[in-house]
């Protein structure tokens, strides 16, 4: 089992035994001589577990553990010390650690809790990959490999425990909404409700009565009473999505609320209290939006106690390998297909891409190109032309020349220039494409992303 482990200790011998004793393993070994610079590597590098001494210079290996396990707890610890006491060892394991071992280090004892030790971590990630599934089929764990990334999950991981208010800004298809339901999952308030309400999909004169509810007989066609979102979510989360879309003279009603939490449904007279948290989310700038006076100031900084911002996918290239298996997963189950296998080539062309769409573009993409390919591979060539097009034009193509060293034809594209270079390539890749769709066009449009209209242009010119 592969992985990479960080060796925390003060004394240069300790660190180069162990460094020794895990590379035979072929384990990947970084080093930091205190407790200070472990958690600036952590910070800053993806770890899978580390070795931590007890005693060390400036903040000592307990207050390490302390401070690391806060922001890293998926993070399994070992504690070593040659001064070792049952009231430390109980400490330490109390902070999180997964074990203690005593100097002088046995290869036996250090090799077996290793395994041990990283067994438990994929375990783990296994069981709450499974609960991520029962709670919601189509729902898929975020991923950080990314700095940006890490950095977003730092802070979310940090603010979840508490009962501070979040206001989830990002662009469309980020994922706010799945950042939201991560929170709740790591929140006191995981095993209450989250209920989640898209404001801008409610109509205007029906969104008091979801949000608050209604008593039987309050407005035509009210047949019986209704429970709203703030009552649903009482005690629990209550996710008010494209908060910004939100009229202003329902934000005066939110805000009300949020203040008093307490409210009467529509056409009752009963003041129903409640507690809740509230996470709201917007794609919207909306500071701009209170400078243009379509939002309320007070309940801006009402919602904005904690302020989260999802990075857009193109800021977050490091995540994509990662984030095409994990999403393919997911595809799998939903179409009950087997995904397609992609070339490390064509990986490299979707990094590239600016991707305006986000993660919910690069889903979309990955159950069309399992339709299409379910259970074949999928290489550069397969991607749509527009992002073949508009990628890394020089960066793209030398990886193109790698990736088919054996294909004259492309080779010798590359010595022409860009625009000779690209209406060849065009023309190659239309052709390829057109057998791959057995010379059928509204098969070829689906395939590689394009309207038929253009397509036909193209091949016309192609045969003039």
């Amino acid at each position: 089992m592969a992985g990479h482990i960080l060796v925390v200790d003060d004394e240069e011998g300790v660190r180069f035994s162990l460094r020794g004793i895990l590379e035979d393993e072929n384990y990947t070994v970084s080093e930091a001589d205190s407790g200070e610079n472990a958690l600036l590597f952590l910070e800053n590098n993806l770890v899978d577990l580390v070795f931590l001494d007890i005693w060390l210079t400036g903040i000592d290996g307990l207050e390490t553990l302390k401070r690391a396990k806060e922001l890293y707890p998926q993070i399994p610890f070992i504690m070593i010390s040659g001064h070792g006491n049952v009231e430390t060892a109980v400490q330490a394991l109390r902070l999180g650690a997964h074990d203690f071992v005593e100097k002088p280090l046995s290869l036996e004892k250090i090799l077996l809790s290793v395994r041990h030790a990283l067994e438990m971590k994929e375990l783990k990630q296994e069981n709450s990959l499974l609960r991520q599934a029962v709670h919601n089929d189509y729902e898929v764990p975020m991923v950080a490999n990314s700095k940006v990334m890490r950095a977003f999950m730092r802070d979310l991981m940090k603010v979840a425990p508490t009962d501070a208010w979040v206001l989830i800004t990002g662009e469309n298809g980020t994922g706010k909404e799945l950042a939201a339901r991560t929170l709740h999952r790591n929140s006191k308030q995981k095993d209450r409700p989250f209920i989640a309400v898209n404001c801008a999909a409610i109509p205007e004169e029906l969104i008091e009565s979801e949000l608050f509810g209604h008593e039987k007989g309050a407005f035509t066609g009210a047949d019986s009473t209704k429970i709203g979102k703030f009552e649903l979510a009482n005690n629990g989360i209550l996710f008010l999505d494209e908060i910004g879309d939100m009229s202003l003279r329902t934000q005066a009603k939110i805000l009300r609320i949020l203040q008093e939490q307490c409210f009467e449904r529509v056409g009752g007279t009963k003041n129903i209290k409640v507690q809740v948290r509230v996470i709201a989310a917007t794609n919207k700038d909306l500071e701009k939006a209170i400078a243009d006076g379509e939002f309320r100031q007070d309940l801006y900084y009402r919602l904005r106690v904690f302020p989260l911002s999802v990075p857009p996918l193109r800021e977050r290239k490091e995540d994509m390998p990662l984030l095409i298996e994990t999403l393919l997963h997911a595809v799998e189950k939903k179409y009950s297909m087997k995904a397609p296998v992609f070339t490390k080539e064509a990986v490299q062309v979707l990094e590239e891409w600016s991707w305006p769409g986000n993660v919910r573009e690069l889903m979309h993409l990955l159950e069309r190109l399992t339709v299409l390919y379910s259970g074949r591979q999928v290489d550069y060539v397969s991607l749509p032309l527009e992002m073949l097009e508009n990628v890394g034009k020089g960066q793209t193509a030398q990886r193109m020349e790698d990736a088919l060293a054996t294909d004259k034809t492309l080779q010798k594209m590359l010595e022409l220039d860009y625009k000779t270079a690209k209406s060849a390539f065009e023309e190659y890749y239309l052709t390829r494409k057109l057998e791959e769709a057995g010379g059928n066009v509204s098969r070829l449009s689906e395939l590689i992303g394009l309207e038929r209209s253009n397509i036909h242009k193209k091949l016309k010119n192609i045969n003039e």
